[in-house]
């Protein structure tokens, strides 16, 4: 099977209303369209540009805000997917669970439903600013193109939990990303490139450019999209089948074929994911955590 997918480089930049947002969120998705992407994957934090609306006073708004705006981005988004016909990773937006943020990836189906997958991994910035909470489960996501993973930036640094997704069937590891210098950036470039060697998966990452200077910790941005293979003969030597120009504002497209994977993880140069050592250390198909989420 084959599909298309495409990344964006959101450009962070100070905006006055939730339209003006909702603008430039359609721009990138009509774009995404018109390149015939199957899926799109936005940035992580994306939605931290609605701070940037400020308050009655001209001041940014806090990270306890932003989660009043949950009902209309998910609206905006769904709409998108359902009147374009694609599968929608819409980079992370902040909800409010009870007394409790937390960093949410959402995954808009072109019919109308709507997956979740909280960050499971918090950085330091984000529990002690933003008083943000680690996600409590895990989710497969079954998809009409095959079975999908979401992994929000610092996520992808754990190996553990991409080798859950590839033992329960993901072929593709979605990563939205924000990180504000090249020390963050590299962590999680350097990262998407074993776990997909590791796993034999695709891994399809993008990140946050642009500036927000009103916002806290949203002032610094170093972003570059990504679409990772393994580094096997059937794939491009460097293992990147597209990637974008370092902090500009853009989109970058690519097909995936699966078959390839399979192949490679049968009779590839190297078959990690088969030839992993199961009899010294665990096997994460047998992890009872994650869920197939058909319908989230």
């Amino acid at each position: 099977m084959k599909f298309r997918v495409s990344a964006v480089q959101y450009e962070l930049k100070t905006i006055r209303s939730f339209e003006e947002f909702a603008k430039q969120s359609e721009h990138y998705v009509k774009t995404a369209a018109e390149f015939g992407a199957d899926f799109v994957l936005f940035p992580e934090f994306f939605t931290t540009q609605l701070m940037s609306i400020g308050d009655e006073n001209g001041n940014a708004l806090s990270i306890n805000d932003l989660p009043e705006f949950t009902a209309r981005y998910l609206e905006l988004f769904s709409s998108f997917a359902m009147q374009t016909g694609m599968h929608i990773v819409g980079g992370t937006h902040v909800i409010r669970r009870g007394e409790r943020l937390y960093n949410v990836a959402h995954l808009f189906y072109p019919d109308g439903r709507i997956g979740e997958q909280a960050k499971l991994h918090i950085t330091p910035t984000e529990v002690h600013e933003w008083n943000m909470a680690p996600g409590e489960d895990f989710k497969i996501f079954e998809t009409d193109k095959g079975k999908i993973a979401i992994l929000t930036c610092y996520d992808i640094e754990f190996p553990e939990i991409v080798r859950m997704a590839k033992a329960k069937g993901a072929d593709v590891i979605f990563v939205p990303s924000c990180t504000d210098d090249r020390h963050g950036f590299y962590r999680v470039r350097y990262t998407s490139h074993a776990r997909a060697v590791e796993n034999q998966v695709y891994v399809v990452l993008t990140g946050t450019v642009g500036s927000l200077p009103t916002v806290d910790f949203m002032r610094a941005n170093f972003g570059q999209a990504a679409i990772i293979t393994p580094n096997d003969i059937p794939f491009p030597p460097r293992g990147i089948l597209a990637e974008g120009e370092i902090n500009n504002d853009m989109i970058i497209t690519a097909d995936l074929d699966l078959n390839l994977l399979y192949e490679v993880r049968e009779k590839g140069s190297v078959t990690t994911w088969r030839d992993r050592r199961t009899d010294l250390y665990p096997d994460w198909e047998a992890e009872e955590k994650v869920t197939v989420s058909p319908n989230c």
